[in-house]
């Protein structure tokens, strides 16, 4: 449990991740809440804070009626609604159609009937699913009219509508005007939307971002074939259900934004295409309150301070990033590099892009689960690592692990940490990347011990309980060289 300074800026910050971990109790009011309650956070003398909505309720605190403290995930009576809510939006959005087909697939995937998938939108959401899919999809739609120049008609379809009529109803529905009239210059650019292989979306973040960085991570954690990362880009192929491409992400400071050029190819998934990029590069975080928050802490003042924007990435694939993290263990990053590039090699498909340095879709779990331990210890990888790597890879692919953003951090560390060759660093880096969790901590990682003065891995868990509810920024500081030094990544 976080302590009540920690919490309070947690509950500041708004954080969906941190729903279900605590509850704040309001002194003034008599009422408890979720740490994601749209009411004005009240003043930190007047809160106080539980692990439990049972434990606020023995205080004699009545449920907030606006954040329903009965629907935080963990105590649901659906079990997990607002996270589960999160992972359905994120499926229909790959898997639903326009009318909201598909959503007993998509139920049978969290083991609950449709209508109860049904009622857990409606109720964390505030609309049915079809009204969520529908206004999503505008959204984008709009977004695609203003900022390509792909054709009306395949926008329509890009953004979910099964017809171009359907989509122009729905459009003048809702904005009383009609899609052409945000593409006027639509028909002089016919030649050169014919022409055209690939449309640039931008992605905006609140500043300052920290994307030299940023792309140095992921540089030195490179999969080659499957990305490739320059000076002032990062690329990658993409493989999103049937839809195979390639994007390229680079930065405009001045619109405070990451621009992503995508393949056309990969238009009818643009809506999961776009939340996976969010998530890789961070683009939610308020680096505002979390700088704040962990310059308080006179270990991190000076680091942190010459690191402005720094952000954590996440992953575009939870399964790719937690093979990359086995392998990682107990080498260097370079030598983790070398495996993970040809695991991509023997386990991959091969793809064409206009990059000669992207060539290969990342392994999917199903191929490496079917494979033997000689498949994949041939490529110098020791046995009891093969196994860790399928044994992962058939929890993964039959759906009892989940590594997607949004899944609960506490039981897929558990379920980590169950599986045979995988520890706690492992676990608790793959929760900070795959699962974005922020308060992620892998006390055992040598980097960390030795840039905090070569302390044990108990002492380095004691000095980060400052760091709450922020340590897997504090992490990525910390990595960047001995607190108070600055310095370059090390790890």
């Amino acid at each position: 449990m976080i302590d009540p300074h920690s919490a309070y800026e947690a509950l500041t910050s708004r954080d969906p991740r941190f729903d279900g971990v605590f509850y704040v109790g309001v002194t003034s009011t008599g009422i408890y809440c979720r740490p994601v309650c749209p009411v004005k956070a009240p003043m930190a003398r007047n809160c106080r804070f539980f692990d439990s909505a049972e434990a606020a309720e023995k205080a004699a605190f009545r449920p907030c009626l606006r954040c329903r403290p009965e629907l935080a995930p963990g105590h649901a009576p659906m079990d997990n609604a607002h996270r589960i809510a999160g992972l359905i939006v994120q499926r229909m959005e790959e898997q639903a159609d326009e009318d909201g087909g598909g959503l007993e697939e998509i139920a049978g995937q969290f083991g609950i009937s449709s209508r109860q998938l049904r009622r857990i939108v409606q109720k964390e959401l505030g609309v049915s699913p079809v009204e969520l899919l529908q206004t999503r999809r505008l959204l984008l739609a709009k977004q695609l009219l203003t900022e390509t120049k792909l054709p009306v008609t395949e926008i329509a379809f890009a953004s979910g509508f099964s017809s171009l009529r359907r989509f122009n109803d729905a459009f003048s529905t809702h904005y009383r005007m009609p899609p052409t009239r945000l593409r006027k210059e639509a028909v002089q650019h016919a030649a050169e939307i014919a022409a055209s292989d690939t449309s640039t979306l931008q992605l905006s973040y609140r500043p300052p971002y920290d994307w030299k960085g940023t792309l140095n991570f992921l540089r030195l954690r490179t999969i080659r074939d499957v990305e490739f990362v320059t000076a002032d880009s990062y690329a990658r192929t993409v493989r999103l259900g049937k839809q195979r491409g390639w994007i390229r992400v680079t930065h405009a400071p001045q619109k405070h934004a990451l621009m992503v050029e995508f393949s056309h190819s990969l238009v009818p998934v643009l809506p999961a295409l776009l939340g996976r990029l969010r998530h890789l590069f961070d683009l939610t975080a308020r680096p505002d309150l979390i700088a704040a928050h962990l310059m308080k802490d006179p270990l991190l003042r000076e680091i942190v301070a010459s690191n402005p924007g720094m952000r954590v990435p996440g992953a575009f694939d939870g399964f790719e990033t937690a093979i990359r993290a086995i392998l990682g263990q107990q080498i260097t990053v370079k030598a983790a590099t070398t495996i993970s590039c040809r695991f991509a090699d023997a386990f991959g498909e091969e793809i064409e892009t206009p990059f000669p340095e992207l060539s290969r879709l990342t392994p999917l779990a199903g191929k490496v689960a079917a494979a033997s331990i000689d498949d994949v210890a041939k490529l110098g990888i020791v046995s009891a690592r093969s196994a860790c790597i399928i044994g992962l890879a058939r929890a993964y692919h039959s759906g009892s692990l989940q590594l997607e953003a949004g899944a609960n951090p506490e039981a897929a560390i558990q379920q980590l940490v169950a599986l045979p060759g995988i520890g706690p660093w492992t676990a608790q880096y793959i929760a900070m990347r795959a699962l974005r969790w922020p308060d992620a901590f892998p006390k055992e990682d040598i980097a960390v011990r030795n840039n905090l003065g070569g302390v044990s891995a108990k002492r380095a868990e004691e000095m980060s309980q400052g760091w709450r509810p922020w340590r897997s920024y504090a992490v990525l500081h910390v990595w960047r060289g001995k607190v108070g030094s600055g310095g370059l990544p090390v790890s």
